[in-house]
């Protein structure tokens, strides 16, 4: 990291801001240069035709850009900026500095093989997944990407090393369907394109692509993998600083086990005292398999989420909840099939600069016809009671889409940009329970610790099923809560793989299949404590704000607060709120 400059050297106050504002667009227009894929997602269209650079002379001009910034940011007094820009000289600081850790120290270009494959098909995907051009407008773009995407594989048997087993073995999983999506999926995205001089160039383009993509597993089976003997840890010095630079938390790693132990057992004690009011005489096992048969047939399951989506959304207005924005629900689909393998739900809105592609999507994935009765039904368990109203809540209302909402109310474009995901994350998780915290689909029934206790003259739907319900919210805290111990043990090297899988298991309440998923999830995502961390982080916050206001405190006034402050660190949202520097823990 470099050293600041003396303050002698720093910028005055008349010309702090606009330096900042004019950085901050330069950076941006840099940024996207190297990460393309990025500016599409985003709704920068001009980079649609170019790829990220992944030789080692692209990583080494990214990294000398990234220093070049830092120093320029640096020398830039947030004394002189108002709080609001010097929070976002914060933000723009932290993100360069968590991408110089990602590329000098953490090092993932010659770890993580699955970095390429998966690289260049998301590049492709996030041309295909909007139609925010003509069909033959997108073609022309994805052309241009996948005439450099077979360099891209070459550059790869270059640049990486040593990878961790457990990385080569996950591109491997994953390498067959990535050639499947670029056999199947990207033709069948592109059929109404009618340019046949594109059409001729997509079908060389895309058969390129194909066999380079074959020819990279056949590489990386036999030449790769016996020498993948390298370590995913990032070590407690590097999860610190990622955790820093990403969430603008500083609190040390032990005290944070401490957090996620302690949210851990009083989410087990709940979970243990609510399967006893479903059913005395079973266990918590037997009443987790009773909430898993509890589903709607998949033929009605797109049905259900709408109106789930109707009752949140009359719920919101009538408790107050938060204000929503706009009329307009994002539209409910199956997921396209080359997402399927992967996500059960997701909720895909557009980009914060996109203008003509602006309906978000909310996809479920169905069962296949030809699966056996057998795999409908673990495949269906996913969907239970609960989940579909933790899902519903989490992705759309009050969750993600909602927060997406907000983003033209988002303050700069740094907040439109950057996001720490203990925010987007964290308000998501947070949403699951504030809102049977609140009495949604519960009636009378309350948590033990629930801060708004629901009036007695609320009539239950059904008790069995409000408190299934609860349980099934409780059961994803607990993932998040296993998550929350992993990350750290993990990548500090207190507990093996097959540890993790365990704690998922034992601890989590996660089927030993979801353990090791998780698991293998956590070996790149080291810091997916963030939705835990976030959670808390945010609860805090609003009884923090709570205890301040005093009777003149509204949950709904908080929630509207809090989502037009953008995604930034929770730390910089309370200064902004509490106007003090009181600890976000």
């Amino acid at each position: 990291m470099l050293a600041s400059p003396a303050p002698a050297q720093r910028l005055a106050a008349d010309g702090a801001p606009q330096t900042l504002n004019f950085l901050a667009e330069q950076y941006f227009d840099d940024f996207f240069k190297f990460n393309p894929t990025a500016g599409t997602a985003a709704g920068f269209h001009q980079y649609d035709p170019e790829l990220e650079d992944y030789s080692a002379a692209g990583t080494t001009a990214e990294i000398a850009s990234l220093h070049s910034y830092e120093k320029k940011l640096s020398a830039i007094d947030p004394r002189a900026l108002d709080a609001p820009d010097a929070a976002d000289l914060q933000i723009l600081l932290n993100s360069i500095r968590s991408s110089l850790l990602a590329l000098e120290v953490i090092r993932n270009q010659e770890k993580n093989p699955d970095d390429y494959s998966s690289g260049i098909a998301n590049s492709v995907f996030v041309i295909m997944e909007r139609k925010y051009a003509p069909a033959n407008t997108r073609l022309r773009a994805v052309i241009a990407r996948e005439q450099k995407m077979p360099q891209v594989l070459v550059e790869a048997r270059k640049i990486l090393k040593n990878p961790p087993r457990i990385f080569t073995e996950i591109a491997l999983e994953q390498i067959d369907d990535t050639i499947s999506f670029f056999q199947n999926d990207v033709p069948a995205a592109f059929a109404d394109a009618n340019d046949p001089t594109a059409s001729a160039e997509f079908a060389k383009s895309n058969a390129a692509v194909i066999e380079a993509l074959k020819n990279y597993a056949t590489w990386m089976k036999s030449d790769l993998l016996p020498r993948s003997n390298g370590d995913y840890k990032l070590g407690a010095d590097t999860f610190r600083k990622k955790l820093l630079y990403d969430e603008m938390v500083d609190i040390p790693l032990d005290h944070l086990l401490d957090v996620a132990y302690a949210d851990l057992h009083k989410n087990q004690a709940e979970f243990a005292r609510v399967a006893k009011l479903v059913d005395p005489g079973k266990t918590p096992t037997e009443v987790l398999a009773e909430l898993a048969a509890n589903h709607p047939m998949p033929d009605r399951l797109l049905i259900t989420f709408h109106d789930t989506f109707d009752k949140l959304i009359a719920f919101i207005r009538d408790r107050h909840i938060v204000t929503l924005p706009s009329d307009v629900e994002p539209t409910l689909e199956e997921t396209p099939p080359f997402m399927r393998a992967t996500t059960q739900a997701s909720m895909d809105a557009p980009g914060p600069y996109e203008t003509h592609s602006t309906q978000a999507y909310f996809n479920v994935t169905l069962p296949e016809k030809d699966w056996s009765a057998e795999r409908v039904a673990e495949h269906m368990a996913a969907f239970n009671v609960g989940t579909i109203v933790s899902t519903s809540v989490h992705e759309a209302y009050p969750g993600h889409y909602v927060q997406f909402l907000y983003s033209p109310a988002f303050p700069s474009k740094i907040r439109k940009l950057i996001g720490a995901n203990t925010n987007i994350e964290g308000w998501a998780h947070y949403c699951e329970q504030m809102m049977l915290d609140q009495g949604y689909a519960l009636g009378n029934y309350n948590r033990a610790d629930s801060p708004d206790p629901i009036p007695a003259t609320v009539t239950p739907l059904s008790m069995d099923l409000a408190n299934l319900i609860r349980l099934g919210q409780l059961q994803d805290a607990l993932l998040r809560d296993a998550r929350f111990v992993v990350s750290i043990k993990l990548h500090t090297g207190q507990i093996t793989f097959d540890q993790a899988v365990d704690f998922f298991v034992k601890e989590g309440y996660q089927s030993h299949a979801i353990g090791l998923m998780e698991t293998k999830r956590g070996t790149s995502d080291a810091t997916y404590l963030y939705y835990t961390l976030g959670k808390l982080q945010i609860m805090k916050l609003r009884e923090d704000l709570k205890k301040k206001q005093g009777a003149s405190f509204s949950l709904q006034q908080f929630h509207d607060a809090f989502l037009r402050q953008g995604p930034a660190p929770i730390k910089l949202i309370r200064k902004a709120m509490l106007h003090d520097d009181s600890p976000v823990l």
